[in-house]
């Protein structure tokens, strides 16, 4: 009997044990564990710090979003990669929250807020590229490109949001990139030393098959086309969101007041500048016009689709009456969102066009 009992094993002592592993190796193995925690906390307390000395507090949003989710089971799972990238999109919406596209300097960084240990943005192109980064700042190439969030196996794509990276403004030569003609800004030519009348740094290139890449609710990247060169492909143009971000601010004010704003027609957006100058009826056209900076656009409201502006205020006429409601609109918006300060004309229909209201983001108000 006590020679049976010797062959009856020992009973495991923890899971490991089971499954087959010594006493020295688990040992082993629990040190290790311990170690990489370790190494885990070290590194999330050293991006916290670096947070507060960089006067945020020790915890941004986007960081936040994700401290809580890597607390709970299945950190990454898809709930919360739609979290993280929820918190780190949302300030790009603008003060509109209607913006799909943020425009900038090719590897320049997207936004204050870093990616928690282990996440990476994947930027992906309908060229065929793709580029990933563990920080979130632009591909360092030009293009149009699609985002999405990773953690291990787990993958968040954020719907309706683009990263345009600019064309270089050092890749224009004797007045154009490739085929396209954009011409020289006044600048250029030493005629004003403001910044706000500096030549653009870079251009947004267009496709084909990228014009109707949306920039915000109401709007498209073809929206904003000089009225020349229309075969020429691909084109460059400069859009600053601060303009497009005010253009959907006004929409949304209208909307509030019974006006419907789904047919939103841009009339003018982006001028070239030998378009500004010389091509088609100039009149009108200034000479330092903000078209050229890209950041000012001539609107109208075409609700019921027969190409003018409809009857804003209801009183039985279209006419330059009309156009004021755009402007009153334009008035609050700026009164609620100083930082989108700029100038504001209402004008009346010609032969050649009907009314609409001119909306710019120049930083000092201006009215015609």
């Amino acid at each position: 009997m006590s020679e049976l009992a010797l062959t009856i094993p020992e009973p495991a002592r923890s899971r490991w044990h089971r499954k087959g592993m010594s006493t020295r190796t688990e040992r082993m193995f629990n040190v290790a564990s311990v170690v990489v925690l370790g190494l885990f906390a070290l590194g999330w307390s050293w991006s916290i710090s670096t947070a507060r000395s960089r006067g945020e507090g020790g915890l941004t949003p986007a960081t936040g979003i994700i401290s809580n989710a890597l607390t709970r089971s299945g950190a990454a799972s898809t709930a919360y990669l739609t979290d993280a990238a929820l918190g780190l999109v949302t300030p790009l919406r603008g003060k509109s929250g209607k913006l799909q596209a943020r425009v900038q300097a090719a590897g320049q960084p997207l936004a204050s807020d870093t990616l928690a240990t282990g996440t990476v943005a994947t930027f992906s192109s309908g060229e065929g590229g793709a580029e990933s980064t563990s920080v979130l700042k632009a591909p360092v190439r030009t293009g149009i490109w699609s985002l999405a969030i990773a953690l291990g196996s787990a993958i968040k794509p954020i719907a309706n949001f683009s990263v345009i990276t600019l064309k270089p403004a050092s890749a224009k030569e004797r007045g154009r990139i490739g085929l396209y003609y954009i011409g020289n800004w006044p600048s250029a030519r030493g005629r004003t030393a403001s910044p706000k009348y500096d030549a653009p740094s870079g251009f947004i290139e267009v496709t084909e098959s990228s014009q109707n890449t949306s920039l915000s609710e109401h709007f498209r990247l073809r929206d904003f086309f000089p009225h020349d060169q229309a075969s020429v492909w691909p084109k460059y143009i400069v859009v600053d969101m601060q303009l497009v971000d005010k253009l959907e601010l006004v929409l949304a004010d209208l909307e509030s007041r019974g006006i419907p704003s789904k047919g939103v027609k841009v009339l003018s957006a982006f001028r070239t500048p030998q378009y500004n100058s010389g091509v088609g009826n100039t009149q009108g056209r200034a000479e330092l016009s903000r078209h050229m900076y890209g950041d000012a656009a001539d609107i109208f409201i075409d609700n019921d689709g027969n190409g003018r502006m409809d009857d804003l205020n209801r009183d039985g006429k279209v006419n330059i009456g009309d156009a004021r409601v755009i402007l009153a609109a334009v008035n609050r918006v700026e009164a609620a969102h100083p930082s989108l300060i700029g100038g504001t004309g209402v004008y009346p229909g010609t032969s050649a066009h009907w009314g609409f209201t001119h909306i710019d983001v120049r930083g000092y108000p201006a009215r015609w």
